[in-house]
């Protein structure tokens, strides 16, 4: 038997006017627009389902001076986000890309594989790192989410794999990223704004969010506010019409109708592939 799935899963986060995560919303309270038009939702469901994410360690010698800061940042999301249905990989990415931690629930290892990393060096390959990430999150089932772990630099990818192919390669995968950018300063005149941009973009149309802490104090706060993200999501369903399942981006939009002033984070646009599963 062959059956052909075109839902479009919407990992959606709700906020209120204090930053805190609103619960107990229905289906009813949220409003969904694709390409300007108001789309039914099929069906609501809260984010218990697992999440599998890969982490992209920074190991390039543009990090040096910010080593162990990158180093505890990383540890720090492990023991803060990681619930003991989750799953997590780690990449090692410099000028080459190494799996160094296979996904595994057990958080010891984790934190083991961030800490045995050697002195950085290196280049960066950080949108080959994306891809290789995608195609290795591609099997598991669940909520599929990148965590980089970075100045958000890349000097050494694949020509074909610039910040538009990347950044359409991650809508059509269906994967939130999250980033912590580490190895930036105070002083915009020593600061890769460009990077940030490209890092906000990636996470902003994915719906996850991005982080610049600038100090390992400011750490908590985000990883909080990152494990909030994934343990209190609501998922949106929505199986698009024939003439939005046509390989193209079409942009989307979720809003609620209460509470006054709740700010939502969701996916900006979405690619249909049809998947064939004989």
């Amino acid at each position: 038997m062959r059956v052909t799935s075109n839902l479009v899963a919407v990992p959606t986060t709700v906020l209120d006017a204090r930053g805190i995560a609103v619960a107990n919303l229905r289906l009813e309270d949220f409003e969904l627009i694709v390409d300007g038009q108001t789309k039914p939702i099929s069906d609501i469901s809260r984010a218990d389902t697992p999440v599998r994410m890969a982490m992209l360690f920074d190991n390039s010698g543009s990090l040096l001076e910010s080593r162990e800061f990158e180093k505890r940042a990383a540890v720090r999301f492990f023991r803060n986000v990681m619930r003991p249905v989750d799953q997590a990989a780690i990449y090692s990415v410099s000028t080459d890309i190494d799996l160094a931690q296979p996904m595994t629930s057990d958080v010891a290892r984790l934190q083991q594989t961030i800490e045995s990393f050697a002195k950085p060096e290196g280049a960066t390959s950080l949108y080959d790192a994306i891809f290789m990430a995608l195609n290795y999150l591609k099997p598991y089932a669940g909520r599929r989410v990148i965590v980089i772990v970075s100045d958000g630099r890349d000097t050494t990818s694949h020509y074909d794999h610039d910040f538009d192919n990347t950044l359409q390669k991650l809508l059509a995968d269906e994967c939130q990223v999250y980033v912590v950018q580490t190895g930036v300063y105070d002083n915009a005149n020593v600061r890769d704004l460009a990077a940030e941009r490209r890092m906000q973009e990636f996470s902003s149309q994915t719906g996850g969010s991005a982080y610049i802490p600038r100090t390992v104090g400011d750490l908590d706060s985000a990883f909080a506010q990152i494990s909030a993200d994934l343990a209190q999501q609501y998922v949106l369903s929505y199986y698009p019409a024939a003439d939005k399942r046509d390989g193209k981006y079409h942009q989307i939009a979720v809003r609620v109708k209460t509470p006054a002033n709740a700010r939502v984070r969701s996916r900006k646009g979405f690619l249909v592939k049809n998947l064939d599963r004989v």
